[in-house]
C-alpha cells in the first residue's frame, strides 16, 4: 500500500483506517480492545455589532475587539464558518498479560491559529497514548480543567479559563474513582511584550525573544463525588526573556518565575443542571489562559536608559462563573460571565491588553440524536493600559450533527 505523501494529517488517518480494516481478521487487529472514528460537521453564522480583528472573527475573544473602535474597519461584520467542525480516532490495545493497555487519541479541528490565523485549515488538537499511569502526547494542561468549559457554541468560550492543550509527559500518581493526582513537565511558551523597548535611545532596532531552556512543571490534584467535583492545580515555570540592540549586537539575557493556582469546580444542582466555576491567580501565566495578557513584560527604573530596563513576570486574575440549564432532553441554556485582568508593567505600550469581560446566554434544541441547533448573544469589552475601552455584541447560530463509529 502505497503511504500519503503530505504534511497534512488527513491522509494518514484514511490510510491508517485502511490498514486496520485490512487487518481486522489477522490476529494482531483482532487483539485490539476498541477503535472507534468520531467528530461532527458544524456551521456557525456569526452577526458583529462592532468589530473583531478580521483574523479572529470566527471566535469571540475580548483580546481581539477593535481599540479604539474603528480599527479593523466597518462595524456590523458578517461571516458563515465550518471551523470547529471535528474529527477524531482513539482507542486502546493490550499490551501483554499482566500490563494496563494503550489508549491514544488522535483529533484534530479546522481553526486555523499563529501563522495559519483567519483560515480554515487542519489543526492538531490532541495526539497521545497513555500506558497505565504515563500519558505522552499533546493534551489538556494538567493545569487546566476542562469540565469547568460551559454549554455554549462559541469556539473560544470564557477569556478568564485556564485553557491550554500542550505537549507534555504526565504521571497520574492516583486515579481511583474519586482521587486523582496528576503532575506532568510541559511544554513551555512565553509570550513576550516587548513593549516600549525600541524607544530607548541605542535599542530602536531592538530584538526581543523568548528564552525558554527548560520545561513548565504542573501538577492538580481533583475530587469527585456525587454533588460534582473541585480541583486545585499548580504551575511553576521559568519565564526567560532575551534582548539585543540590534540583530548583531551581544544578547542579554533575564528571567522571572512564573507561578499560578486555579481553583476549579462543577456543583450539580437540579436534574441535570450544574454551577461551573473556577477562579485563577498567578505571575507569568498568561499563555496558559484562554485569552489576553502576556508572560512577561518590560519594567524601567527612571531615567529611562538601556541600563535600566528589565522585565517583569505580569500578575493575572481570571474568572468563570456559569450556570447551564436543561428546559427539557430537547432545549438547555447556557448564562455566565468570565473575565481575564492583568497588572501591566510601567513600560508596556499603551495600548498593552488589561482587561477583558465574556458573557454569553444561548438556548440550544436538539430535536433528534446528533442534531443541535441553536442561537447564543454574546458580549464581549477589552481595555487596554491606558483606559482605552472597546465592545462587541454578537448574534450566533449554529448548526451542528455529531458523528461516531466503532470499528473494533
Amino acid at each position: 500500500m502505497k503511504l500519503p505523501n503530505t504534511s497534512h494529517p488527513l491522509p494518514w488517518v484514511v490510510a491508517a483506517l485502511a490498514v486496520c480494516s485490512m487487518l481486522t481478521t489477522q490476529p494482531v487487529c483482532a487483539q485490539q480492545r476498541s477503535f472507534e472514528i468520531y467528530g461532527f460537521a458544524m456551521l456557525d453564522w456569526i452577526q458583529d455589532t462592532k468589530r473583531m480583528d478580521p483574523n479572529w472573527e470566527d471566535a469571540f475573544r475580548p483580546s481581539k475587539i477593535a481599540t479604539p473602535e474603528g480599527e479593523f474597519g466597518t462595524n456590523g461584520q458578517s461571516s458563515l464558518s465550518v471551523k470547529q467542525s471535528r474529527f477524531g480516532v482513539r482507542g486502546s490495545l493490550p499490551t501483554g498479560d499482566n500490563t494496563p493497555p494503550v489508549t491514544f487519541k488522535f483529533e484534530f479541528d479546522f481553526f486555523g491559529t499563529g501563522v495559519d490565523a483567519g483560515q480554515t485549515t487542519i489543526r492538531l488538537r490532541h495526539i497521545y497514548g497513555e500506558w497505565g499511569q504515563l500519558l505522552a502526547g499533546q493534551t489538556n494542561s494538567v493545569f487546566m480543567d476542562i469540565d469547568v468549559f460551559p454549554n455554549v457554541i462559541d469556539y473560544w468560550g470564557p477569556a478568564g479559563m485556564v485553557f491550554l492543550r500542550d505537549p507534555q509527559i504526565r504521571w497520574t500518581a492516583l486515579r481511583d474513582g474519586k482521587n486523582e493526582a496528576a503532575i506532568a513537565i510541559e511544554r513551555p511558551g512565553n509570550d513576550i511584550d516587548a513593549g516600549n523597548v525600541r524607544l530607548i535611545g541605542g535599542l530602536q532596532n531592538a530584538v526581543v525573544n523568548p528564552d525558554e531552556t527548560i520545561p513548565d512543571l504542573t501538577a492538580h490534584w481533583r475530587r469527585d463525588e456525587d454533588w460534582g467535583h473541585a480541583q486545585l492545580a499548580g504551575i511553576l515555570r521559568r519565564v526567560g526573556y532575551e534582548y539585543a540592540a540590534s540583530p548583531q549586537a551581544p544578547l542579554n539575557k533575564g528571567s522571572q518565575t512564573g507561578w499560578g493556582l486555579n481553583l476549579s469546580g462543577v456543583y450539580n444542582t437540579i436534574g441535570k443542571d450544574k454551577v461551573l466555576a473556577s477562579v485563577v491567580y498567578g505571575h507569568g501565566i498568561a499563555s496558559y489562559m484562554n485569552d489576553g495578557g502576556t508572560d512577561v513584560g518590560p519594567t524601567v527604573n527612571y531615567p529611562t536608559t538601556a541600563t535600566s530596563l528589565t522585565a517583569d513576570a505580569v500578575p493575572l486574575t481570571g474568572v468563570v462563573a456559569y450556570y447551564d440549564h436543561y428546559w427539557n432532553e430537547q432545549l438547555s441554556t447556557s448564562l455566565g460571565y468570565s473575565f481575564t485582568k492583568v497588572t501591566n508593567t510601567n513600560f508596556q505600550a499603551d495600548d498593552a491588553f488589561r482587561k477583558g469581560q465574556y458573557a454569553s446566554v444561548n438556548l440550544l434544541w436538539y430535536p433528534a440524536k446528533r442534531v443541535m441547533i441553536g442561537g447564543e448573544l454574546l458580549w464581549g469589552e477589552r481595555t487596554d493600559k491606558d483606559g482605552t475601552t472597546g465592545k462587541d455584541g454578537r448574534f450566533q447560530f449554529s448548526i451542528k450533527y455529531d458523528f461516531d463509529a466503532k470499528i473494533l
